[in-house]
């Protein structure tokens, strides 16, 4: 999917998520598009204000435990494929995300890529080992922690627990 090549060359590097899951992509397509989506799944997640949904040019806000506030902007939406997305403080950098889904036998697969503003622009020399040592593991816990989320949601029809897979420094308390 990743419509955004050319913002997605700015960045260096992506971390990425896969899980396969035994429904549909309809039907997942339809828990990660309805309104307020990350309140079911996502452990660091106090609350998923909609301010425009849903579709091209959705936005909403993403309130962590931790305190801290970032705003998505949906860049793509395409039905039960996924979407592609700017995220950050509302004046401040952004990074892109992309969730896609793809439909397997009778499972769907989903994969979110990352790709953050922090350590991963310019020179890669200069960024390489902040990325790795820094970056990379914090959004790869992150990232396994809403996977796990969402696959204990789609398995058991319960919404997540603060911090249920474990805490996040940045994004809980």
């Amino acid at each position: 999917m990743n419509s955004l090549k050319k913002n997605e060359n700015t960045f260096n590097w992506h971390v990425k998520g896969n899980l396969e899951v035994p429904i549909s992509s309809s039907d997942l397509w339809k828990i990660i598009s309805s309104p307020s989506n990350l309140e079911l799944f996502h452990p660091f997640c106090s609350k998923n204000p909609i301010i425009n949904w849903p579709g091209l040019n959705s936005v909403d806000q993403i309130h962590y435990y931790s305190g801290l506030v970032l705003e998505r902007k949906f860049v793509k939406w395409t039905d039960n494929q996924g979407y592609d997305l700017f995220i950050g403080e509302r004046n401040g950098k952004k990074s892109f995300v992309s969730w896609e889904i793809e439909e397997k036998s009778n499972n769907s697969n989903l994969s979110i890529s990352i790709y953050p503003y922090m350590y991963n622009q310019g020179k890669k020399i200069v960024n390489f080992l902040p990325f790795f040592l820094i970056v990379k593991p914090s959004l790869t816990n992150y990232i396994n922690s809403v996977m796990n989320g969402l696959s204990y949601y789609i398995n058991t029809n319960i919404k997540v627990k603060k911090n249920q897979f474990g805490s996040h420094k940045l994004f809980s308390n």
